[in-house]
């Protein structure tokens, strides 16, 4: 059975809009790091539709020796949309229908890790329907006042576990959290 594990940037205030354009002064080696080995732990990505087209339009040209880019350009890409057509980025399959089941059913096939990066409506949907394994939360020392909130109000009551930290030198904070037991 695969996991699926959702890593998203955040603020300290809890915005995850358009991170290129606040969270680049926090990069780091040990991010780079962390990024990379996330990557390779796993076996596909699920996106949202904007976070699809986004991903689509920069990665097919982008080139590196540690073979980063190969792994994004590569890899299946399950992408969830009602309105478009095609996914032309290669190895990409769209979901446009049956979400829910379509996604259970990809988390139980044999495999590692399948990651979903931004895509706050589709996150929405998979803990709605208890199919979030993991949720890393890349917390960025930086308050925006303003933007997109990963968590819109009205998400369901759900309790979490927190499994681990990481502290980067930068300031970053990834949080690992599971589904903690229900009672």
């Amino acid at each position: 059975m695969s996991r699926i594990v959702a890593t998203e940037y955040v603020s300290l205030d809890g915005v995850f809009e358009e991170p290129g354009q606040w969270s680049f002064p926090f990069w780091s080696d040990e991010a780079a790091k962390f990024k990379y080995d996330e990557l390779m732990a796993s076996d596909a990505q699920l996106l949202g539709r904007k976070t699809y087209e986004g991903f689509a339009a920069a990665w097919p040209t982008m080139t590196d020796e540690a073979g980063f880019s190969d792994r994004m350009n590569g890899m299946p890409k399950y992408v969830v949309s009602t309105t478009l057509k095609t996914a032309d980025w290669n190895n990409s399959h769209l979901i446009q229908s049956n979400v829910v089941e379509e996604i259970a059913k990809l988390r139980d096939a044999p495999g590692r890790d399948i990651l979903l990066a931004g895509s706050a409506q589709l996150l929405s949907t998979l803990l709605e329907h208890n199919l979030v394994d993991e949720l890393r939360l890349m917390l960025h020392p930086i308050v925006l006042g303003y933007g997109a909130k990963l968590f819109e109000d009205g998400i369901d009551t759900r309790t979490w576990k927190l499994s681990g930290t990481q502290v980067f030198d930068s300031g970053i904070v990834v949080l690992h959290y599971e589904p903690a037991p229900t009672e």
